[in-house]
């Protein structure tokens, strides 16, 4: 469902993504991990056609997103800081978010009423965009982004500043759609929560990826280290800096 193949994206003299190649099958909920700066949102934005690659290709949903529609109206792209039109209801943007994609009304409203229930939106579909919390309007980008049906989901740092409640409602949510079909690629800095919810895991340092597979194939690769906390550490620890003025003795 998701085939990079060889991906890299250059900004001026500094590669962000490098050589990357990866492939994500229908149904699966894949935890993209990396330190700040590592690639990862790079890494989305190729993969839902919203940055150009510098070399290799992106694939998804069986097309390219960067020029295909039917392929870019197959993906829910959720960024770690969605923007929202703060003067509109949470009523409002949801029906608009429809509109986009050509969601006939009365599917619109239906679709409405099942989300705004899941996600406890109701007593808040009235509320202005910019009056809602900040685990409120995550909830309704959730909402708003699977009116469509979207095949593949791209989360980036879904549970950012999110209450334990909020937390495991999306959790949960995205366990449900993943069993259902649905191909998920998310990112997170909250390992255990990654440990908790991927199928498979992919760890991304300086550009390239280095470690995939599930947390057991991790942690026997990582000599017996036991949570994912400790492989990830483990796997991205920065290679020691030799002092160039120490000397060494040679025999």
């Amino acid at each position: 469902m998701i085939n990079l193949e060889n991906l890299g994206k250059r900004f001026g003299g500094m590669w962000a993504v490098r050589d990357l190649t990866l492939a994500v099958p229908p149904g699966e909920l894949f935890c993209f991990l990396g330190p700040n700066g590592a690639g990862k949102t790079t890494t989305i934005k190729m993969a839902c056609g919203l940055l150009h690659p510098t070399a290799g290709t992106a694939r998804v949903a069986g097309g390219d997103p960067a020029t295909n529609q039917s392929v870019r109206a197959a993906i829910g792209y959720i960024p770690d800081a969605p923007f929202l039109y703060e003067r509109l209801t949470a009523a409002e943007f949801f029906d608009f978010v429809g509109a986009i994609y050509r969601v006939p009304p009365a599917r619109i409203r239906r679709e409405r009423a099942e989300l705004f229930e899941l996600f406890d939106l109701h007593a808040r579909a009235g509320s202005m965009v910019g009056d809602l919390s900040h685990g409120f309007r995550q909830r309704l980008i959730y909402a708003a982004t699977f009116l469509h049906q979207p095949r593949v989901l791209f989360v980036d740092e879904p549970f950012i500043g999110l209450d334990p409640f909020t937390i495991r409602l999306l959790r949960d949510f995205l366990r449900r759609k993943a069993r259902a079909g649905m191909t998920i690629f998310l990112t997170t800095h909250i390992l255990a929560l990654a440990e908790d919810l991927a199928d498979r895991v992919g760890i991304i340092a300086q550009g390239r990826l280095v470690a995939l597979g599930t947390v057991a194939e991790l942690r026997a690769r990582a000599a017996g280290a036991g949570a994912l906390e400790d492989i990830f550490l483990e796997i991205t620890r920065p290679a020691p800096v030799l002092d160039a003025d120490k000397k060494t003795d040679v025999a």
